[in-house]
């Protein structure tokens, strides 16, 4: 800073008089300026980290932005993009809210299956295990808005992500019919849910079997049982829906829509070697 108020003063004062008064050493004000001659070698890296940081809605921290930039060639070790990305002033931006949870549960309605998974979370196959659940979001038109999304525990790709008015058993058997578009023929997974009275109905279990499903239930008001969707929901919440006043119901449906095609095909995961779900999954089926 003071080299650059030297620099810019030169043409009415010394230079003597100038370091004087600012109490710049002559050697220090050569260097500066030789150094300021010099070309940034980090001038390329930085405006990848910046481009990169605003495609990725202000999500991607110094680890991942590090992955990338090690995938398009630039040979930094994470603490130089560390510290690039706080020169530059980028921080992952986390919206957060306190809203009302939505509780399925009404006590036992139905059959309670039961709990398979015991949280051992352990599927490398994909489209052997999943979660499903419904979460809500507060409208800026006062009413509520409900997803119910279904996600594969392996890859942790979104499969079903439908947006309704009401958590009814149409959405949670329209989840169902959009689910079967998935499934591959000679498996039979497992799919993992809470409590909630639309899985202990028996037109759901039902369809489960139609579908070759096995059902598993996590314990009463135990939400650690179902940590994968959970973990996914608050990511999109905090990621995405947290950021906007939803005004209705249709801007809730685009903005989840929007989401989770990101989420599945962009937005790489460091615990599965940098892969997006969709290249995770590709990779696992092919092996």
């Amino acid at each position: 800073m003071k080299t650059r108020i030297v620099s810019s003063l030169r043409s009415r004062y010394s230079l003597p008089e100038l370091l004087s008064v600012l109490e710049l050493p002559r050697a220090t004000y050569y260097d500066h300026l030789k150094r300021d001659k010099k070309p940034n070698k980090y001038a390329k890296v930085k405006t990848f980290i910046k481009k990169l940081y605003y495609k990725k809605h202000e999500t991607y921290g110094n680890r991942r932005i590090h992955d990338e930039a090690v995938k398009r060639g630039f040979p930094y070790v994470e603490e130089t993009i560390r510290r690039l990305m706080s020169d530059m002033g980028l921080k992952v931006s986390i919206y957060s809210k306190h809203t009302a949870q939505y509780h399925s549960y009404k006590g036992k309605v139905g059959v309670v299956a039961p709990n398979i998974l015991k949280q051992q979370f352990t599927a490398k196959k994909p489209l052997t295990v999943m979660h499903t659940d419904v979460t809500q979001v507060r409208l800026y038109n006062g009413d509520w808005g409900y997803i119910s999304a279904i996600t594969d525990e392996a890859s942790r790709e979104v499969l079903v992500a439908m947006v309704s008015s009401s958590p009814n058993k149409a959405l949670i058997q329209g989840s169902l019919d959009e689910f079967k578009n998935h499934l591959k023929v000679g498996l039979k997974p497992i799919l993992h849910s809470d409590q909630g009275w639309q899985y202990q109905m028996p037109a759901y279990r039902t369809r489960l079997k139609q579908l070759q499903i096995r059902q598993s239930i996590s314990r009463k008001g135990n939400c650690h049982d179902n940590a994968p969707i959970e973990s996914f929901f608050n990511l999109m919440k905090q990621e995405c829906l947290n950021r906007y006043p939803i005004d209705d119901i249709d801007t809730l449906r685009q903005l989840v829509n929007n989401y989770v095609q990101w989420f599945n095909n962009e937005r790489i995961s460091r615990n599965k070697n940098g892969l997006t779900p969709v290249e995770y999954r590709n990779q696992a089926l092919v092996a």
